[in-house]
């Protein structure tokens, strides 16, 4: 019997996966983005608030909620009482406030209305409130607190307090993704 030789096959074609990179990377993107929206809307159905995650920004709401710490929010159609912590909006302010509710007033004519303080305070909100408005309405509040995650909201903070470190860990992960070879 003869063994013949034969040659080696020849080596893989790269070509072809070196092209595939890019499209790797922009359905990747695309899935996570899309994956977040759906995430985040579904949220929104579940929970019937607008927001249904914030973290709180300032030491108002301490010691029962410290900065940092991420609160999750439900919006039902049960009266709001005193003492439940509430995220509510400002006419002409941008960002959620989290604060307790101390005082419910009924009004006839424009139904229930609000006043807040926060836990680390011992006056009412009215300060913070647009010129000439006097009370929170239900339209204002966004949520009430069912749960929490302590100091995760941190992440959050550092990101909008020092935008670098955000752009240093998008090119990171970006740079992660165009590398792998998966």
């Amino acid at each position: 019997t003869s063994s013949a030789i034969t040659a080696p096959p020849p080596p893989p074609n790269y070509s072809c996966a070196k092209t595939r990179r890019p499209q790797h990377f922009t359905t990747a993107t695309r899935l996570i983005v899309t994956s977040a929206l759906i995430i985040w809307k579904g949220l929104i159905c579940m929970t019937g608030s607008e927001s249904p995650v914030v973290v709180v920004l300032s030491e108002s709401m301490e010691p029962g909620f410290a900065r940092g710490d991420i609160l999750f929010l439900h919006m039902s159609e049960d009266p709001i009482r005193a003492g439940e912590i509430v995220v509510f909006n400002v006419d002409g302010r941008d960002i959620p406030i989290v604060h307790r509710v101390i005082k419910v007033h009924e009004r006839k004519d424009t139904g229930e209305v609000y006043v807040l303080t926060k836990d680390n305070n011992d006056e009412d909100d009215r300060a913070l409130y647009a010129r000439g408005q006097h009370w929170l309405q239900r339209r204002h509040i966004m949520g009430r607190a069912v749960g929490f995650l302590p100091y995760v909201g941190w992440v959050t903070i550092i990101m909008t307090e020092r935008p670098i470190i955000k752009y240093i860990l998008i090119g990171a992960l970006g740079l992660l993704v165009i590398t792998s070879k998966d």
